[in-house]
């Protein structure tokens, strides 16, 4: 069972951000396809695809040669601050204070962009350069979410196959149905990739520092209770300081 924790928590968690981060860059891919054609989305999306393999090719191997209680404090302090960003900012939506990402909205934008680009001869660049910023930009946050949550404890392997699997999801439905997957719950998403990165990061800053949790690995899942309780109290908290603000974890 203490094997397994790391293990599941690992592949949970690159898996749920991957799935997010690739539902957002789908959604550009796809206006870009449906609106110009498929050859510039999917040549800028090869593009930013192949540069995200070579910076993962290039400084995944100097991981190797940090010490490994110095790359887990060093990994986890960022795990916090990269977790406690997605987690402030859901919970902001589940109060209202922040909009719900709509991604009907930004397919709406992104075609209307493409059709005031429609003239210009450089359209097809145009439409292949915003595919490729669009794949870069999420791509890099989960390069990164893969490497941070796999690095630690030498499970990059696991946390790449739950960005993989994250990725062939998201192809095989949005290419299946042909729109932005505008159903997914994705704030609700974003709020338990927040509770698990910050966990990771409570417990490998620990690991760091020569912290010995009771339980070891299974401590994990008792920090993961207590930021989640944490966070539903400030949303709850939220909601009877801010009666008017309406929105929720469902999307």
């Amino acid at each position: 069972m203490q094997t397994l924790t790391p293990i599941l928590s690992t592949i949970t968690a690159a898996f749920l951000a991957s799935f997010v981060e690739v539902v957002e860059a789908f959604t550009i891919v796809l206006a870009v396809g449906v609106t110009r054609s498929w050859r510039p989305a999917l040549t800028g999306a090869a593009l930013a695809l192949a540069l995200l393999a070579a910076l993962v090719l290039a400084f995944g191997p100097l991981l190797a040669l940090v010490p490994i209680t110095t790359l887990q404090f060093v990994v986890g302090v960022l795990l916090i601050l990269f977790g406690m960003r997605w987690l402030r900012k859901a919970i902001l939506r589940s109060v209202g204070v922040i909009a719900l990402h709509d991604e009907e909205a930004a397919f709406s934008k992104e075609t209307a962009a493409l059709h005031r680009q429609a003239n210009d001869r450089r359209a097809d660049y145009l439409a292949g350069l915003a595919s490729f910023k669009a794949v870069l930009l999420e791509g890099v946050e989960v390069v990164f979410i893969v490497i941070a949550v796999g690095a630690a404890h030498g499970q990059t392997l696991y946390a790449s196959l739950g960005a993989l699997a994250a990725f062939v999801l998201v192809m095989l439905i949005g290419l299946a149905v042909h729109r932005p997957l505008a159903r997914v719950p994705e704030n609700a998403l974003k709020f338990v990739v927040g509770l698990m990165l910050t966990s990771f990061g409570i417990f490998w800053t620990g690991e760091g520092i020569g912290a010995d949790w009771p339980g070891a690995d299974l401590a994990l899942v008792a920090i993961f209770a207590i930021v989640a309780l944490a966070s539903f109290a400030m949303v709850r908290w939220l909601r009877a300081a801010y009666p008017t603000l309406s929105g929720g974890l469902a999307r």
